[in-house]
């Protein structure tokens, strides 16, 4: 007679014959969209617009491409520099490349500042003060993108190596009678960041790939089991990849080099933590139950609700990104929320298909048998019958629940304490500030801060529409002690009313303190309108250039987080509601979780800061880490909690805290460690945006996985008892009923 398969969904993934079904549709999936649909990688777009239409910074740019259209196209600095003075010699080499240039110009070059036509006391002038230094504007086309920026300055350093005889690129700038040269501006600092991002995804994928592999091995000693979580992972990000390739083709989403990095940190860390769940479930039921099917599929019907609930609460909360009005926060949400919901699909169906495949092999050497198993085994081997394996009591399950309002007191103190240090947290928006100091971009910027004005490299572009009328705006403007110079009015192309002043502001323009004088030189020249007359002045105003778009930058990132998280915390708290039933556990694991938040927040600028040496932290950061944070805390708190829901129905509530925060605890220690693990390796990239996330979320991972889960969250149960529970109710076990009627 033929066995009955058991029930429940697990059947039809996990099953005799559908376990192979399930492989071999994961195998055609990952093939066939790889061949019909492009890589993600293959439509990266890292020059897209980050600032919406609206935004003031982005009207003034179209009122300049308008009024003002610079012809000459993308401006590439190079700043080249001598110690000991730049001599007749080199002025006469850097004329011959300019008349070079001119003559055959390099890739997607539209013009050169031609220095082969300007008079011994003309070229001199342009020198720096102590005649060491002078820059040489090169431009290049509109359209052009990283790319093709980067093979025209190839074509200017292979130009000036065979000039000069040395490539000057290569010499440090200090390096006394050494010529070097730099490239900066808009062209050397988009090939910088493009290079950067391109170089860390393959480092970030193989780094991240060892960490997992290498933390799984020395948490389960096993083989197989370490390569089945990451076999998983591989194929959804082979699924995933070429379905954003196919949206962003189509020019649903957008996506660009950060986006992809983090989202590989994220399928490993997040998805490794999904087959955790049921893999230690599916061990755990091994050690009782001798047929591995039907412990398959109770460990499928035991944790996949959990598995579910924690990957829907990070998709929800991923896709809230779609509400930002910063492009680089929006440009996150598809491809996060999509590679996680793909990802905890594989967990729930390709996991489960390969454990039903390897069986116990799974877990080789380390195989968990039942003690019946293990005495019939020794018996064969003619070796002792073992003893029967002990339950270990958890002693952290003890001390919350013997002790949780010293628990609950003493890690509110800490993570307070941590928290309160979030309000120090200084910003910056300078993409400069986020490269290596030794960037090609950022070295040639310090030196022209250095031997000229930081205003000169950005400067700020005012205009206003004057309706033919004298204006005081330039001797208004000239009087700001943090104006350096004033140029001379343009008049516009279309409407001579419009004037164009070049502002050079007296401090790094790409700095926090240059943002915020925006507002200030728009008053200036608006009340200069209103003394001459103007009506409607506030209209009549416009400001362009890198300042102005960090200043809209940090007003659409601040419109964002007063959005998104409030979103982000509704979604959640809603999800958890439905799950749970219970208000009271809602809001006091989102609470916590928060907390930790602020925590990790506070401990990250304490490291970044005085550990590091950093000013200050890039102004995406907060948004970014809230997200991952509070969706990726709920998993834990919604694992552990689960656990606790599910035993305190068969047993006395004290009990089933003791036993869920034991039951749950490895596995999520574990699952911890791998996913600040995988955060963390982002620290270990050349670019300082990710290493501040990475380090600030991987401490916020580490205070879930061994500060809120484990002690905080169950102790605020233990206290609260059965009102955790409101406005449901505990289903209590008959035993215990009788034993509370007793009493």
């Amino acid at each position: 007679m033929q066995e009955k398969e058991p029930g429940g969904y697990g059947k039809w993934v996990a099953g005799k014959k559908t376990k192979w079904i399930t492989v071999l549709v994961w195998v055609i999936l990952a093939v066939v969209l790889n061949l019909i649909w492009p890589a993600v990688g293959e439509q990266e777009n890292n020059n897209a617009a980050n600032l919406k239409e609206n935004e003031p910074s982005v009207i003034a740019q179209m009122v300049a491409d308008r009024e003002f259209p610079n012809d000459s196209g993308i401006p590439a600095l190079i700043v080249i520099h001598k110690e000991s003075g730049l001599g007749t010699e080199d002025l006469t080499k850097l004329q011959e490349l300019t008349l070079q240039l001119e003559e055959n110009p390099v890739p997607h070059q539209t013009a050169v500042i031609p220095l082969h036509k300007l008079p011994p006391p003309a070229l001199s002038a342009q020198l720096s003060e102590d005649g060491s230094t002078l820059v040489l504007p090169v431009f290049f086309e509109d359209e052009a993108d990283a790319e093709e920026l980067g093979q025209g300055l190839d074509g200017i350093k292979s130009s000036m190596t065979s000039i000069f005889g040395t490539n000057p690129f290569d010499a440090e700038i200090d390096s006394g009678d050494e010529l070097s040269a730099r490239v900066t501006g808009p062209a050397g600092i988009s090939v910088d960041a493009t290079g950067l991002f391109e170089n860390a995804d393959v480092s970030l994928l193989i780094g991240t790939v060892l960490l997992v592999l290498i933390f799984l091995l020395l948490i389960y000693r096993s083989p197989l089991l370490a390569v089945i979580p990451i076999v998983a992972v591989g194929f959804a990000y082979i699924v995933t990849s070429p379905i954003l390739g196919f949206l962003a083709k189509q020019g649903v989403i957008t996506v660009d080099s950060q986006s992809i990095s983090i989202m590989t940190v994220l399928l490993f860390g997040a998805g490794t933590d999904y087959c955790l769940f049921m893999i230690s479930k599916f061990r755990q039921i091994l050690w009782n139950e001798e047929d591995k099917r039907k412990a398959l599929f109770q460990a499928i019907t035991s944790s996949s609700g959990a598995i579910a609930m924690s990957g829907f609460t990070v998709v929800i909360s991923l896709f809230a990104l779609l509400l930002a009005e910063y492009g680089a926060y929006e440009r996150f949400a598809v491809p996060f929320s999509l590679s996680i919901l793909i990802m905890f699909i594989a967990s729930l169906t390709l996991v489960p298909a390969f454990l039903a495949i390897f069986g116990r092999a799974s877990f080789y050497p380390f195989v968990p048998r039942t003690a019946e198993m293990q005495a019939e085994r020794a018996r064969k081997k003619g070796k002792p019958v073992p003893a029967p394996r002990k339950k270990k009591e958890s002693w952290i399950g003890n001390v919350v629940t013997k002790r949780p309002w010293t628990v609950i007191v003493s890690t509110i103190v800490v993570l307070g304490i941590l928290a309160s240090f979030s309000p120090q947290i200084k910003y910056t928006y300078d993409l400069l500030s986020s490269f290596p100091e030794d960037v090609p971009s950022r070295e040639g910027f310090t030196v022209i801060g250095e031997q000229f004005s930081e205003g000169e490299l950005a400067p700020v572009q005012l205009m206003l529409d004057t309706e033919g009328k004298d204006t005081d705006v330039k001797s208004r403007l000239e009087a700001l002690d943090y104006v350096s110079i004033v140029s001379e009015p343009e008049e516009g192309s279309v409407n001579s009313d419009i004037l164009a002043y070049q502002v050079e502001l007296a401090m790094n323009p790409y700095s926090i303190e240059a943002m915020h004088h925006i507002p200030d030189l728009r008053s200036e020249a608006e009340t200069a309108l209103e003394s001459a007359g103007v009506d409607a002045s506030g209209d009549k105003v416009w400001i362009s250039g890198q300042t102005a778009t960090q200043y809209d930058t940090e007003l659409a990132g601040k419109h964002d987080s007063r959005l998104i998280i409030p979103v982000v915390v509704g979604l959640i708290s809603l999800l958890l509601l439905l799950y749970l039933r219970s208000l009271v556990a809602m809001v006091y694991l989102v609470a916590t979780v928060i907390l930790s938040y602020f925590s990790a927040l506070g401990l990250g600028w304490l490291i970044i800061h005085y550990g590091l040496g950093a000013d200050a932290i890039q102004g995406a950061i907060p948004l970014y880490s809230f997200v991952f944070l509070v969706a990726l805390g709920e998993d834990y708190n919604i694992f552990m909690i689960s656990s606790i829901w599910q035993k305190s129905k068969t047993m006395p509530l004290k009990q089933a805290i003791k036993e869920g925060v034991g039951e749950t605890s490895s596995v999520i220690t574990s699952a911890g460690l791998i996913l600040a693990g995988t955060f963390a390796v982002l620290a270990t990239l050349p670019i300082q945006v990710l290493v501040q996330f990475g380090i600030i979320t991987a401490i916020g991972v580490l205070l879930d996985t061994f500060i809120v889960r484990p002690f905080l969250v169950p102790s605020i149960t233990m206290v609260l008892g059965e009102v955790a529970f409101w406005p449901g109710k505990r289903k209590v076990a008959a035993k215990e009923e009788q034993v509370q009627t007793f009493h």
